[in-house]
């Protein structure tokens, strides 16, 4: 009996499959399912992107964000008048987009296009409104009348002020900038904020980048309209002032002086180890945090408590709004009478508003603030308050305000972290309740959600904010996720509440119980925070990866959490950018803008020729590139190098790169070691000036060129010549790229 077609098709086609006159086998021997045809894949996006459509406002603060982004891209300023004409273009299209009769995609082009044109725009004319007086690179030492607006956070060389001049030598009322901060000497004392005093001190512009592009600090201090920086060769000497300072300012530096003594009573009352955690939790002072604290914060992952930001607000909100919102539940009068979620969301933004005061504001808690009160009035609107809508109305407001967030580390971390876990919570799975089961089993079933929903959040969190982590502090806190949600319970149902409940009850001097059970929450943290740092590995340097992966990287993080579908994970290679970019080679040799401060890479090692100078920026560099400090510098140094106190110079033999460095300005000393710096360096590093035409040989870099350039990277190349990447003409020609300096 023979076989007929008919049953091979009926047979390889399959159960439930006609295998009708159309039909085509599949060959015997196949065990792999055929790959979907373009017409299926180009099918499944457009359904999917058809379900986009409600929710393409979500994009908006993108766009918004995107446009400001290409403004402070620009290797130079643009005119004024062109964010006007951008900003009119922008309106013009908004109002297009109601009026003109097309396909939807084309409207929310539309709609998309004008909130990126309006973020260039706001960008632009943020830049103009800040505008402020920066001193001369050429002032020097000078003495200032000011008035101490608050107490800065410490720096590299010891405890900063904050300063509203009235005066500085040597420069006209005109050239006088709006903010100074200072550096004071170890043993300086501090004055408390409002107070007027004369100090003296060597005064320059705002830093430029440690090394080619490094973050520009510089940027930061123009928007902050800080003017100046430097240390104090005295200690500050109270004075009287005859200038009045404005309403406003008087207002801050008594909001200040409360928010100092505020600190100090905390202080006192806790100690220096947890008082120190607690004042800048609560205050946003954190002079008398210890460096060894702050360090094993660092290295546990954990360094993100010191700030005022989005997890204090969320608690101190959160904290306020479920209080009051029980207490109106307890009330059966009030409950009949008034709605107690509204009630609760009102108190809850006051508490927010009133937290962001008590803090200093700084740039941090102020969008945290926005985006605490975007979600309570979402309650007082009758919508949701965790959301992505809401978080698009938040970060419109912050970006619309600063523009400026989009390039710094903070704004990046803080919305890519909330984006990701509000897309988590709408992903979350909610399961069926069951009716009367025993509150044993309840309990067990709640903790159980509380953990997982905990761990994914760490974890999801963790994920959204490592890109600008790498790329940004290019370290790795390899135990960060477990100390996190070790801390997390502590942090958010003893520490923060009972901080709040002593911030409040301090001035009445009955905030010392609930300060205790604060500091003893802060002593768990630290215990945590030491027993992870000193595990093996806790922390690891990563070099930066190229510029363009971040950016990739942020967009790749939002695509995943803004798409709905299953296209969404299109955005996962973009968002491992950073992570997984190849990384460029690493410089030789690194000098700082002013040629004080050098060092040289050996192998991943870098060697630092002064060890006691420019330490933070060296620092940067180091670990910008992916290199390490060895343990004991000096002796490092001294291996390949014969050393003074003005220069240095390789030793005969050495394996490290040939390169001779003078940090004097004295043209003496500068002659007098010339010729032994020509006779067998293969670069030569000068702070003063030289005739480039005394070394034929080597490669020449003087004080003209650092002031042009600002901080070098060089690198070595075949047949013994050298590349050199200057840190200024990657800045361009900005507002706060004009003048290279040195740093604090």
């Amino acid at each position: 009996m023979t076989t007929g077609r008919s049953d091979i098709e009926a047979a390889t086609v399959g159960d439930g499959a006609p295998a009708g006159a159309g039909a085509i086998a599949a060959p015997l021997s196949t065990r792999f399912p055929r790959p979907p045809s373009l017409g299926a894949l180009l099918a499944v996006a457009r359904e999917e992107a058809a379900a986009q459509l409600d929710r393409w406002s979500l994009w908006t603060p993108v766009a918004l964000g995107c446009g400001s982004a290409v403004y402070f891209a620009l290797p130079r300023e643009p005119a004024a008048w062109l964010a006007w004409l951008i900003l009119a273009i922008a309106g013009v299209l908004g109002l297009a987009r109601g009026r003109v009769r097309a396909a939807r995609p084309a409207t929310i082009a539309i709609a998309l296009l004008a909130f990126g044109l309006g973020g260039f725009a706001a960008a632009k004319l943020r830049t103009e409104r800040v505008r402020a007086p920066v001193v001369p690179a050429s002032l020097g030492v000078a003495t200032i009348e000011a008035y101490v607006v608050d107490i800065a956070s410490p720096g590299q060389g010891g405890q900063r002020l904050l300063l509203a001049p009235t005066w500085v030598s040597g420069l006209s009322p005109a050239e006088t900038p709006i903010r100074i901060r200072m550096t004071l000497k170890a043993d300086a004392p501090l004055p408390a904020p409002g107070t007027p005093i004369r100090i003296r001190g060597m005064i320059n512009p705002p830093p430029p980048p440690a090394s080619p592009g490094a973050y520009d600090f510089a940027r930061d201090a123009f928007y902050d309209s800080v003017g100046g920086v430097g240390f104090a060769l005295r200690p500050p000497e109270p004075t009287g002032l005859k200038a009045k300072p404005p309403w406003r300012l008087a207002w801050q530096m008594r909001i200040n002086a409360a928010r100092w003594d505020l600190a100090r009573r905390i202080v006192d009352d806790l100690g220096p180890e947890e008082g120190g955690l607690a004042a800048a939790m609560v205050t946003g002072h954190d002079a008398f945090v210890p460096k060894a604290q702050v360090e094993a914060l660092r290295a546990a992952g954990l360094a993100h408590i010191i700030s005022i930001s989005g997890l204090h607000m969320a608690i101190v909100g959160g904290f306020t709004f479920a209080a009051v919102r029980l207490l109106f539940a307890a009330w059966p009068w009030a409950a009949l009478r008034i709605p107690g979620k509204k009630a609760a969301a009102v108190v809850g933004m006051a508490a927010v508003l009133g937290y962001l005061v008590l803090s200093g504001a700084p740039n941090p808690a102020e969008r945290s603030a926005i985006t605490a009160a975007a979600a309570f009035a979402a309650i007082l609107f009758d919508r949701r308050a965790i959301s992505l809508r809401t978080l698009a109305v938040s970060a419109i407001v912050i970006l619309a305000l600063q523009p400026e967030a989009v390039t710094e580390p903070g704004f990046q971390m803080s919305f890519a972290a909330t984006a990701a876990l509000v897309a988590l919570a709408e992903a979350w799975p909610r399961p069926t309740r069951e009716i009367s089961v025993p509150w044993p089993i309840r309990l067990i079933q709640c903790a159980g959600t509380l953990f997982a929903a905990s761990l994914a959040a760490s974890f999801v969190a963790g994920l959204a904010t490592g890109p600008f982590a790498l790329q940004h502090f290019n370290r790795i806190s390899t135990f960060g996720l477990v100390s996190n949600l070790l801390v997390e319970p502590i942090s958010s149902f003893l520490m923060m509440p009972a901080l709040a409940i002593g911030a409040v009850l301090t001035p009445l001097d009955l905030g010392h119980w609930p300060l205790k059970a604060a500091g003893f929450a802060i002593w768990l943290m630290n215990r945590i925070a030491e027993a992870t740092a000193s595990l093996p590995h806790a922390q690891m340097t990563v070099a930066a990866a190229p510029a363009w992966t971040l950016a990739t990287a942020f967009l790749g993080i939002l695509w995943m959490c803004l798409w709905r579908g299953h296209l969404r994970w299109l955005g996962l290679p973009m968002a491992l950018a950073v992570s997984f970019a190849p990384r460029p080679p690493s410089p030789d040799l690194w000098v700082s803008a002013d040629a004080s401060a050098m060092a040289v890479r050996e192998g991943a090692t870098a060697i630092l020729y002064r060890t006691d100078v420019k330490l933070f920026a060296a620092q940067v560099w180091a670990r910008r590139r992916g290199l390490e400090q060895p343990a004991d510098p000096l002796a490092a140094r001294n291996a390949d190098y014969d050393c003074d106190r003005w220069s240095c110079m390789p030793r005969t033999g050495a394996s490290a790169p040939r390169v001779a460095a003078a940090w004097t300005r004295r043209s003496s000393t500068v002659d007098k070691k010339l010729p032994a710096f020509c006779a067998y360096s293969e670069v030569i590093i000068l702070r003063g000036d030289a005739d480039p035409a005394a070394c034929p040989k080597a490669l020449l870099l003087t004080a003209r060129d650092f002031e042009r350039g600002g901080s070098a990277e060089l690198y070595r190349q075949a047949g013994g010549r050298w590349r050199v990447v200057w840190a200024q003409p990657l800045r361009g020609d900005r507002p706060w790229t004009r003048g290279v300096t040195e740093d604090e």
